[in-house]
């Protein structure tokens, strides 16, 4: 029996799981760390922390189950979460600025008005936005004293979350092209840093990580690691794609987790959206050339789960819920909007705001907690619609994965609204397995294809739903969303 292993980094804990050489789960340690939430604005997370809990994983795992028996380490990672830290040292000098952070709206819009490198953001195939990279670089280097001090000695980093972990283990400034693709810097036909953006943003070249391939050997640890090499490193949705085994051109899939992430692969060729989407990298092997992949991003899905659980206590545990709104026949004409910081894909307006909307005296928390989960329904149906016009494919079925897949009541509603096949695998571990799949595939040198091999469907959703009650429910979704824009 042969063995790899998944560094799966994400919002809210760090994990590390073993898996065998068919895709099963031998062992896996979690670790959660704390969300840092200074304003209204602002999420951080502590980079010493998020390290600490990756090496505690990989640790309690290690007293269990012989790290040295592993073939190879994928990592993957949150994306687009940003910090910075000194060279020589590895000490970081601010706390990490996450995906979720909106302060830097006036950088964004600032970078919005400067016509001279309007069309360099082209290249990136990302909307200027608070969610990407360059504004957290950009307000760190502006806002930070010791930021500045570093770039004076020429001793400054910034990274991403895999950087930042690939410094700690292997002592390497890397990255790979699914992260650096979430920037806002990277030319995605060249798969290098803009330096026009660098130049007139005065962004040292030094302080950002070389970008490598997805799929190439990073290097070891000996004491952490027991020199098990780290094969392969993708951004958290991009594993989760390759976990789906989604290497084929028109390939779709749905991840349910903090957020929502829709990607499709569109093969060598990149795919510009007309209907609010990303371009991004899907995965590259080394010597091979880089697939691409259209992305939808919407910002709260389970998230807005742990809100019901923590900000207004109307259940105690997120599992809770599925009950909760079941003891409704429907959502009583409630409809949520859980745009906390601001709407992404597709309508990107950073001035909207949550609402919810439809109360009436017969309304209560069963159906508050309905429009929740519906919600979570609705934003993807507006990721896939939008794929469809950008590809001109008409999806059939969509393989799904995240925490949330395990809510019934929620993935037959889905399928209801996408009117389409809605598919779970039997493992919801899917970006980690895409990971450390992709590292055993890479170690190994196997076809890509082969991860078709670690997975097994478990369960399918078909929809049941008449189409006038699914036009009547979008239809009522749209005129929520127009009261959540424009709100700030």
């Amino acid at each position: 029996m042969k063995y790899f292993g998944a560094i799966d980094q994400g919002t809210t804990s760090s994990r590390f799981i073993v898996f065998d050489d068919k895709g099963k789960i031998i062992i896996q340690k979690q670790q959660e760390f704390t969300q840092i939430l200074p304003n209204e604005v602002s999420v951080e997370h502590d980079p010493n922390e998020i390290w600490e809990t990756v090496v505690n994983c990989l640790s309690l795992v290690d007293n269990e189950f012989d790290l040295s028996q592993l073939d190879s380490i994928g990592i993957t990672n949150q994306r687009e979460t940003t910090l910075a830290w000194r060279k020589s040292t590895g000490e970081p000098l601010h706390n990490a600025l996450v995906w979720q952070d909106t302060r830097t709206q006036d950088i964004c819009d600032e970078l919005s008005q400067m016509e001279e490198i309007k069309e360099e953001f082209t290249k990136t195939g990302l909307p200027v936005a608070t969610y990407f990279s360059l504004s957290k670089i950009l307000w760190l280097l502006r806002n930070v004293n010791e930021v500045q001090e570093a770039k004076n000695d020429n001793d400054l980093c910034f990274g991403t979350i895999d950087s930042w972990l690939l410094y700690k283990l292997t002592d390497q400034h890397v990255t790979d092209v699914t992260n650096a693709s979430r920037t806002l810097l990277m030319d995605l036909t060249t798969l290098t840093w803009i330096d026009n953006l660098l130049e007139t943003l005065d962004i040292s070249k030094e302080s950002l990580p070389i970008i490598k391939p997805s799929l190439t050997n990073y290097g070891t640890n000996e004491k952490i690691l027991k020199n098990v090499p780290i094969t392969a490193v993708l951004g958290d949705q991009q594993a989760s794609l390759f976990g789906q085994n989604c290497v084929n051109s028109g390939d779709v899939k749905n991840t349910y987790g903090t957020g929502c992430f829709a990607l499709t692969n569109t093969g060598a060729e990149i795919v510009y959206s007309n209907n609010g989407l990303l371009s991004t990298v899907a995965y590259q092997k080394e010597g091979e050339e880089p697939q691409y992949a259209l992305e939808g991003s919407v910002s709260i899905a389970g998230a807005a789960v742990q809100w019901l659980r923590d900000n207004l206590n109307i259940i105690n545990e997120s599992k809770e819920v599925e009950s909760l709104a079941m003891s409704v026949k429907d959502n009583g004409d409630v409809y949520f909007v859980p745009a906390f910081s601001g709407l992404f894909s597709p309508h990107w307006d950073e001035t909207a705001r949550g609402v919810l909307v439809g109360l009436s005296r017969f309304s209560n928390k069963s159906h508050i907690a309905r429009a929740v989960l519906e919600s979570v329904a609705y934003q993807s149906y507006e990721l896939l619609d939008s794929m469809e016009k950008d590809t001109g494919i008409k999806f059939e079925s969509v393989s799904v994965d995240g925490g949330m897949v395990e809510n019934n009541l929620l993935m037959q509603f889905q399928a209801d609204i996408f009117n389409k096949k809605v598919n779970s695998q039997q493992i919801n571990e899917i970006t980690a397995l895409g990971v450390g799949a992709a590292s055993y595939i890479y170690f190994s040198n196997l076809p890509l294809d082969t991860m078709g091999e670690f997975i097994t469907n478990s369960q399918t959703w078909n929809p049941n739903m008449d189409s006038k009650q699914r036009d009547h429910y979008l239809s009522k979704w749209d005129k929520a969303i127009s009261k959540a824009k424009q709100w700030t």
